[in-house]
């Protein structure tokens, strides 16, 4: 996908710099605070997982879309399938797996696409947040 004004990165093991592409561009697209700190986290993670379980190469993108800013994260192994998005917490003893249900707490919305290139999580923050009333 090729969205408008989207910027895209390679995911290498320098994830501080990763994460400074990420962080000037949802800045840029009106983000701050404890949202912009929860994209930062949630794409974090994505990309540590690519690194451990996704084949350990794939890249991050960010665009604007319709109120929203999203962030994709795309591997090569293919691994995750869009039911993964669905995750309940897992329990308070387990070793691994808190990594989509966080993603799914901190972002607005979650949802893994699988095909024959591999992996991708959509992670996506409204821009404008909504007023407690609806």
């Amino acid at each position: 996908m090729t969205a408008a004004g989207e910027r895209r990165w390679p995911i290498t093991s320098d994830l501080a710099l990763l994460r400074g592409h990420v962080h000037s561009h949802a800045a840029q697209a009106g983000l701050s605070g404890e949202r912009l700190d929860d994209l930062l986290i949630a794409a974090n993670e994505a990309a540590i997982n690519v690194l451990e379980h996704g084949g350990g190469q794939g890249t991050v993108s960010v665009w604007r879309e319709e109120g929203f800013l999203a962030v994709e994260v795309a591997d090569s192994a293919g691994r995750l399938r869009p039911e993964d998005a669905a995750r309940v917490r897992p329990s308070a003893d387990a070793s691994r797996g808190f990594g989509l249900w966080l993603m799914s707490q901190l972002c607005d919305q979650l949802s893994i696409d699988q095909d024959r290139r591999g992996s991708r999580v959509l992670l996506r923050m409204r821009l404008v947040r909504p007023s407690p009333s609806g």
